[in-house]
């Protein structure tokens, strides 16, 4: 079972690496972290879904946020919200590919918010984050082109 799911990610991730934009989104939406608001996975509580009502552009995605507060916080400095590697998986980026990222399947480390493919890929992640944060940053830009 283990494999089966390892090839259904590397053969995912093969796809995706083909043609990465710098933010992750689906084929059947704009909208970063899948809807979900990126300024709430800072607030130590799980992430709030997002509003159209309360949306912004940024790098070529839609992001929405539950309140107006959240969006301009997120304006004044994405940055310091947006996830890590555009929403890509970050264990992927670690491993010099890409593959979606799970907006339910992350974690907020010194500040900085990472997404995993699925439950089982988190845990892997969870094995070395420092050892992975350090080789994504490392492949992360080379992987945009």
């Amino acid at each position: 079972m283990k494999t089966i799911a390892m090839t259904m990610l590397v053969t995912v991730s093969t796809l995706a690496a083909a043609a990465t934009d710098p933010v992750y989104t689906s084929r059947f939406s704009n909208n970063a972290l899948g809807g979900y608001d990126a300024v709430s996975y800072h607030a130590g509580s799980p992430p709030q879904r997002g509003n159209t009502a309360f949306s912004h552009d940024y790098m070529g995605a839609t992001w929405l946020f539950a309140n107006a507060a959240n969006r301009m916080a997120f304006a004044a400095s994405p940055a310091q919200y947006a996830p890590q590697y555009g929403g890509y998986c970050a264990w992927a980026a670690a491993q010099g590919y890409t593959a979606s990222g799970d907006p339910m399947q992350y974690s907020v480390v010194d500040g900085r918010l990472f997404l995993n493919y699925n439950a089982s890929v988190k845990r892997n992640w969870e094995a070395d984050i420092p050892g992975f944060i350090k080789a994504a940053d490392a492949n992360w830009l080379g992987l945009l082109n």
